[in-house]
């Protein structure tokens, strides 16, 4: 990480992990379907699905359990496990809304970029009461490929009318860290579910304990300029 200050036009922020403690949800309920179908390794599986949309989890399933893997009826199961889940609350991560205050205090540009679709980022955002705080979402049903490719970050950056160097994004799994990197994003990381690698790690600027520190360094060494 260099010494300079940043000249940041936007803040663009990961959803499931990042915002909101969703990724525990996902993977503690779909482990327990796993283990209830019988099938080996549920909890590996699923730490591989971190930070993936739905349509690339289905394919890591397949792909270990084999073809006949009865997916509809999983993806129920999951679904009920999950929103009951849901139901008793969708906590935000901590330091989010302190982040977000500031950043609306200094007129920063903010948008999500998630890997989830618009009905689920709308869902989780009205849910954890932050969807009011957010004008742009760009959702996997807005680029063509979704993260760990770039394409949602330099869209969000284009509707923001900033350029992806001069923005900042916010990830918490080593998918998102590649694609913000990618865009070429001052990237910060604040691991959720799974510590990083040193070839995650070396994709970012810094890697954080949780939002707090990350909007310390945002006042330490960020500099905000219109976008």
């Amino acid at each position: 990480m260099s010494g300079r200050d940043w000249q940041i036009a936007a803040v663009l922020l990961d959803m499931d992990g990042t915002l909101v403690d969703t990724e525990r949800v996902y993977i503690e309920s779909l482990t327990e379907v796993l283990t209830e179908f019988g099938l080996p390794d549920a909890r590996a599986t699923c730490d591989r699905m971190v930070g993936l949309p739905g349509p690339e989890c289905n394919a890591i399933m397949v792909a270990t359990y084999g073809r006949d893997l009865p997916l509809v009826a999983i993806g129920s199961a999951f679904a009920d496990r999950r929103d009951q889940r849901f139901a008793q609350g969708l906590p935000v991560k901590p330091g989010a809304c302190e982040l977000l205050d500031a950043l609306a205090a200094a007129r920063c540009p903010t948008a999500v970029v998630t890997s989830s679709s618009r009905r689920t980022a709308e869902q989780h955002l009205t849910l954890a009461g932050l969807r009011a705080r957010f004008d742009t979402i760009l959702t996997r049903d807005d680029v063509e490929r979704s993260k760990p490719a770039p394409d949602g970050y330099l869209l969000a950056a284009q509707r923001l009318n900033a350029a992806p160097t001069a923005c900042v994004a916010i990830e918490d799994s080593g998918v998102g860290v590649a694609a913000a990197c990618a865009a070429g994003t001052i990237t910060l990381m604040v691991p959720d579910m799974m510590q990083p690698d040193e070839g995650t790690r070396s994709q970012c600027a810094a890697v954080l304990p949780d939002l707090h520190a990350v909007l310390a360094l945002l006042q330490a060494r960020g500099t905000f300029v219109a976008a």
